[in-house]
């Protein structure tokens, strides 16, 4: 599965923007409330509701949260404004003659609950009907993974669906016979960094750092490695190979900056896998290093929102290239913090 284009209209911070995108990895950069993680969000949606048991409109509602499940709280809030509508285009290129599916929702401001008109399902099933989609929160959750499913259903905890989600993927193998050569190469790269494996005790329904015979409890575990040890359960599980989509928010948050080049040299081998990418950061050594270590073959877009500060409009402009952005609030504020230091020592 291949997302190629999204088009929103007046959908949460979106009055109108359409966005087209690489098959490889896709980087979203920009000010807080630009609504990076809005777009993953709503991809994401798309590509679970290629199970035939999820609807797209509700998926929404669940990683989203508006109040009460109400799907017409996410419409943008400008005045006269009640109607919104997403536009999601993709492609299966393990099929012969791949041809692009379209998945659409609209809604209104007496649209009750999650009952958006929604369009193409039934053809996006059965075109992606397997595919698998991951998506990693900015904040770290197998260490909560204990009935916490279990309380999320029962209303007693407030998580969105991308928390439970990533929980189930974890636990879940459907890796199928050996390794491959490079899919090992990596894992071994990752078991150097977290010094260990990730053991999953299901008795106990917790999740464990192990080192040959020893084991250590997750919540005692450095959360930025405990994040690195996440994307080692997933590529072991099986979860990401060719044709399945990830979404990574704020892979950088928690992070030993020296362990950033090696989650970007991860990502880019994902991307020569066949597996599709979506980012969302903040960190300008993250996006520096994908400029510094692609190859090539490639392919990495990169993404920039930012606010007019004429109109208040959201711009949108894309590059293959992080330094050609020219909307870029990752290098302003870098530049930004030079100038104080070189004011200082002077």
């Amino acid at each position: 599965m291949i997302i190629n284009k999204i088009k929103l209209e007046n959908y949460t911070v979106f009055n109108s923007i359409q966005i087209d995108f690489d098959r490889g990895i896709n980087i979203f950069i920009g000010e807080n409330g630009t609504g990076k993680t809005h777009l993953l969000k709503v991809l994401y949606s798309a590509c679970q509701c290629a199970d035939p048991k999820i609807s797209f409109a509700y998926k929404i509602v669940s990683v989203m949260l508006p109040d009460d499940y109400n799907i017409s709280r996410l419409i943008s809030r400008r005045q006269g404004n009640r109607r919104a509508s997403i536009r999601v285009t993709a492609i299966d290129e393990l099929q012969d003659s791949p041809e692009n599916k379209l998945l659409t929702a609209s809604f209104c401001g007496k649209t009750s609950k999650w009952n958006a008109d929604v369009t193409g399902e039934q053809r996006w099933e059965a075109a992606f009907k397997g595919a698998s989609s991951i998506f990693i929160p900015a904040k770290e959750i197998l260490s909560h993974s204990y009935n916490l499913n279990a309380a999320a259903e029962k209303n007693n905890v407030r998580f969105d669906a991308t928390y439970t989600d990533i929980i189930n993927a974890a636990k879940i193998d459907i890796s199928v016979g050996r390794n491959s050569i490079a899919k090992n190469k990596m894992l071994s790269r990752i078991q150097e960094l977290i010094h260990g494996k990730v053991y999953y005790d299901a008795k106990r329904d917790e999740f464990y750092l192990k080192n040959e015979n020893s084991k250590q409890e997750f919540n005692l575990v450095a959360e930025g490695i405990r994040k690195i040890a996440l994307l080692w359960q997933l590529i072991k599980n099986g979860t990401m190979e060719k044709g399945s989509v990830l979404f990574w928010d704020e892979p950088e948050a928690n992070i030993n900056p020296a362990y950033v080049s090696v989650i970007v040299e991860m990502l880019l081998e994902l991307q020569r896998k066949g597996v599709q990418i979506f980012v969302s950061t903040h960190d300008y050594m993250l996006a520096t290093y994908f400029d510094v270590r692609k190859l090539s073959s490639d392919n990495v877009l990169f993404h920039s929102l930012s606010h007019n500060s004429d109109t208040g409009e959201l711009r949108y402009e894309h590059s293959s290239s992080f330094s050609d952005l020219k909307n870029n609030a990752i290098i302003a504020t870098f530049n930004k913090l030079l100038d104080e230091l070189y004011d200082f020592e002077a």
